[in-house]
């Protein structure tokens, strides 16, 4: 099926993207555009992508990034054009900065209603020993979670603010912190754990395939406080506190010089967001299938026309009208 929809659609793609007359062609440049090192946020880009070639006649660039590394070159360099899937929770001060000044604009919500983070044990676990269901539970018994806090890659957001939550918590002293060199190997020890029914305790979010497939029980940090939150997105918090991580925003941001730039392809970015069901049920059918990034978002092109063709305005629309049903 995943080989048979994606032939299919970029056969079709191909004869779309001569046949756009060369005036579409012309009214949209080159675009530059974040290619997150996670699948959710891969497959936000290969679908805009698309819709901004196919569609709109532009150029995408995808820059390969991470959310630190997204945020530091926008404020550096003022690219790329668009970033998606920025989880506002984990870039501290910076964007809010940027934002400030007025050198980027948040487009939309790319998440509806909003993404979810924290640390996790599996259910099983949570229901044979209730007491894991907090971090006071945890670090009073950390044998029953094998004694390891499975944390985020370097270069994620997450990954600043649990080294925070860490230190002020103090769980060096009897928990092993064990980082992760990607995301994949994140999800994977989950998948381990519950193939063996073993313990597992460590950081996830979603929307993802891996909180879609598996059941697990999220851990009470503490209270929410925004502030203590956001000094420990900062990696050079001196003093850091404890607070559960509060619901992330999760943006498509666009830089000024974008939207004054492009306006219908600022206007486009700003009407792309998924619904995060829908979104954990794509995640899900990718990993199902082994697809890439690509095929998922082929998937949901010609699955979900309904949805994404309210996201265009009418000459793009007639420009995609063969993959509408």
């Amino acid at each position: 099926m995943k080989s048979l929809v994606t032939a299919g659609v970029f056969a079709l793609a191909s004869g779309i993207g001569l046949g756009i007359p060369a005036a579409a062609q012309a009214d949209c440049g080159e675009v530059s555009i974040t290619e997150m090192n996670w699948a959710s946020s891969q497959i936000i880009t290969e679908v805009s992508k698309f819709l901004m070639e196919q569609g709109y006649g532009c150029t995408v660039e995808k820059v390969p990034s991470a959310t630190t590394t997204s945020v530091a070159s926008l404020a550096e360099n003022g690219e790329p054009d668009i970033v998606t899937e920025l989880w506002l929770n984990s870039t501290g001060d910076v964007y809010a900065k940027l934002e400030a000044e007025g050198k980027v604009s948040r487009l939309a919500d790319v998440f509806n209603p909003g993404g979810v983070e924290g640390w996790w044990v599996p259910k099983y676990l949570a229901d044979a020993h209730p007491e894991l269901t907090t971090i006071e539970g945890i670090l009073a018994n950390p044998d029953l979670v094998g004694g390891r806090f499975n944390n985020c890659p370097d270069g994620w957001g997450c990954r600043i603010v649990n080294d925070n939550l860490i230190t002020a918590l103090g769980m060096r002293d009897g928990i092993e912190i064990f980082d992760h060199g990607s995301g994949e190997t994140l999800a994977t020890s989950i998948a381990a754990a519950y193939e063996n029914k073993e313990p597992w305790f460590g950081y996830y979010w979603g929307p993802t395939a891996v909180l879609g497939k598996y059941e697990m029980t999220k851990v009470e940090i503490g209270s929410i406080d925004t502030d203590v939150h956001a000094m420990n997105s900062n990696k050079d918090n001196a003093n850091p506190g404890v607070s559960d991580f509060p619901p992330a925003p999760v943006l498509t941001v666009a830089t000024a010089a974008l939207t004054d730039r492009e306006p219908e392809v600022a206007e486009l970015m700003g009407k792309v967001s998924f619904e995060i069901g829908l979104l954990s049920s794509l995640l899900a059918w990718q990993e199902e299938n082994s697809a890439s990034a690509e095929e998922a978002a082929v998937y949901f092109l010609t699955t979900q026309s309904g949805v994404w063709s309210q996201w265009v305005n009418d000459g793009a629309r007639e420009n995609l009208k063969a993959f509408i049903k």
